[in-house]
């Protein structure tokens, strides 16, 4: 929906020219610094300006919806590339105050913007969830001396946002939308970036080593699951003052576009981004709410998630199992689970299905019918994690009754055995320790002079030892799973 509608909340706010000070000050500096501002009152209205602008920078190649996404410009493996945002002065404060309305005040909750190394614990305090997302602004995106217009430009995230935010770090992610803002300017009607409509720049947060996000989708994609493209990619924001470097981010290629127009054979189907309450498949929580959807959205029609909780919850899973089976085959792609549940346990991933109600995408691929599923998030993988940790292989930490898509499929002895299979398959191929531990080498020392040289304020690493300390316990790890996987299916 198009973000014409201007929200007009008056604040005083104690952050004003914050993002100067950051550059040039220490974190603690800069938040003292904000807070002895003096108090300007500030609105989160959206400043619509310049519509008669020509876009000079247009191609089909570059700007048109006319093209097939240009995969192998965008998303590079072997290269760093660079993003500029241009946002105007009042634009930008407009999101600034918007967050301050959200999260509270900037660097409200704690002084110090660490991860306190590798794997540390989140900044900022009490997390409180909110259903409102951060305001869009129009903005130019500039990438390889080309200018694209007027995009849609906000802050994304929930706990990790706010965490950031209350710890003083405006290495914050965004959400890109190109076509976002074309109601108010007609001149970008369907505009593109090399055939991609929207984009998550994902800020590569609680994690030194700027790796994670990347490589296990990665991993995911090299076990044949349909998983986001992504890129290392560098930012630099311009809000009045000149370009600032924002570090090292990881593009991510979204869901509710180019992933199902380019690995399903078509993108009618139903996709849903489930979260919270009901997106546990636990019994009687269904709620429509618990699946937002992403596609037919008019369409009030949930009967194929309804009929995966019918399937999954019936009596015959213990009176006839082979019919309790076939019943949900025949609505849920268990294949495509059991593969994804594999991965995700062998490479540890703790912040999503089993220990939290979010972090997946399902999609009724329209080939067979079935329900699919599709990892999303993957920051916090390739490590024990928080949340009371990942699972363990043999699901014997799973809190009984509340993930069913799990306990339920991982007492059944057929979907076990192909469970089994799927971690066996993991360990030999895209995890194989010596292949995935070149594949973190690579990448470090890809990344490595954008990483070591983010700012403070702009930045979750301590130093540049913290980097270096996160690669090898990446490496380390991969190894400790490797014995883990053998030892369970031993």
């Amino acid at each position: 929906m198009k973000n014409t509608i201007l929200k007009t909340t008056t604040l005083i706010i104690a952050f004003f020219l914050a993002s100067f000070s950051l550059l040039c000050c220490s974190s603690d500096e800069a938040i003292s610094e904000i807070e002895t501002e003096a108090e300007v009152t500030t609105n989160t209205e959206v400043q619509i300006t310049d519509t008669d602008f020509v876009a000079t920078d247009w191609t089909d190649a570059t700007h048109s919806k006319n093209v097939d996404p240009n995969y192998e410009e965008v998303f590079n493996d072997t290269e760093v590339k660079r993003l500029d945002f241009v946002i105007s002065e009042e634009n930008w404060e407009a999101m600034l105050a918007d967050m301050t309305n959200l999260y509270g005040t900037f660097g409200g909750t704690n002084s110090g913007p660490g991860l306190g190394g590798p794997g540390g614990g989140s900044p900022g305090g009490t997390t409180t969830f909110t259903d409102e997302d951060p305001i869009f602004v129009p903005g130019s995106v500039f990438y390889n001396g080309k200018e694209w217009y007027k995009v849609g430009l906000r802050f994304k995230g929930n706990s990790s946002l706010q965490s950031a935010w209350q710890a003083g770090i405006l290495k914050l992610s965004f959400k890109m939308d190109f076509d976002e803002f074309e109601d108010d300017y007609p001149q970008i009607k369907n505009q593109r970036f090399y055939g991609f409509k929207k984009f998550s720049l994902k800020n590569n947060y609680n994690d030194a080593s700027q790796l994670r996000e990347k490589v296990a989708a990665e991993i995911f994609k090299n076990a044949g699951l349909a998983v986001s493209n992504t890129s290392f990619y560098t930012l630099y924001l311009d809000h009045g003052d000149g370009p600032q470097y924002f570090g090292l981010f990881t593009l991510v290629e979204e869901v509710d576009g180019t992933v199902l127009d380019t690995q399903f054979s078509s993108d009618e189907g139903n996709l849903y981004k489930p979260e919270d309450y009901g997106s546990s498949f636990a019994e009687g929580t269904f709620n429509e709410d618990g699946f937002e959807k992403k596609t037919n959205e008019d369409e009030a029609d949930w009967s194929d998630i309804k009929s995966v909780f019918t399937a999954l919850h019936s009596d015959t899973r213990t009176s006839d199992p082979a019919a309790w089976r076939a019943s949900l085959d025949a609505v849920f792609d268990t294949d495509v689970f059991l593969n994804y549940l594999a991965v995700n346990t062998v490479i540890q991933n703790w912040d999503t299905y089993g220990r939290m109600e979010h972090n997946y995408y399902l999609y009724n691929n329209p080939d067979n019918n079935l329900l699919t599923w599709i990892p999303w998030d993957n920051n916090e993988a390739l490590q024990t994690g928080k949340q009371g940790g990942s699972l363990s292989l043999n699901f014997s930490d799973l809190s009984s009754n509340n993930w069913p898509l799990i306990e339920y499929l991982y007492k059944d002895e057929v979907y076990k055995a192909k469970y089994d299979s799927y971690v066996q398959a993991v360990i030999e191929g895209p995890f194989e320790t010596s292949y995935i531990q070149g594949v973190y080498d690579t990448y470090a020392n890809l990344v490595e002079p954008y990483a070591t040289s983010e700012l403070n304020g702009y930045s979750f690493l301590n130093n540049s030892s913290s980097f270096y300390s996160a690669i090898s316990e990446l490496k380390s790890h991969a190894s400790s799973r490797s014995s883990a996987a053998q030892n369970y299916l031993d």
